[in-house]
């Protein structure tokens, strides 16, 4: 498993790369509230790179949520259950747009990268 230098920095992210990134996502934010955001995300790396610093015992196995659920302590999946939804009828006709009892969304906006 390749390990990361532990006194590699990650690159704060910069108001350009933000900019960008907001233009991709199809945002629209005002100036305080894209600060904002960007300073929350660059928070956000910081912690990452304080938690990738810390050592951890080479034969601590990897799990994907802290707890190892090995086949025999395992939970049985559950069967599926069809629990009709009595509130369909209201939430339907509410809608401001249907089409046979489907709820009708607008286009999302695109370009085609070439």
């Amino acid at each position: 498993m390749a390990k990361r230098d532990s006194k590699s920095e990650i690159t704060p992210i910069s108001p350009e790369v933000f900019n960008h990134l907001v233009d991709l996502a199809a945002m629209e934010l005002s100036e305080e509230e894209g600060e904002y955001l960007r300073q929350e995300l660059n928070h956000q790396l910081q912690a990452i790179q304080e938690l990738e610093a810390i050592q951890v015992d080479e034969s601590t196995p990897i799990t994907s949520h802290g707890v190892p659920y090995s086949p025999a302590i395992r939970p049985s999946l559950r069967d599926d259950e069809i629990e009709p939804c009595p509130e369909a009828d209201d939430i339907v006709e509410r809608a401001p747009d249907t089409m046979d009892r489907y709820i009708v969304v607008p286009d999302i906006p695109h370009e085609d990268l070439k």
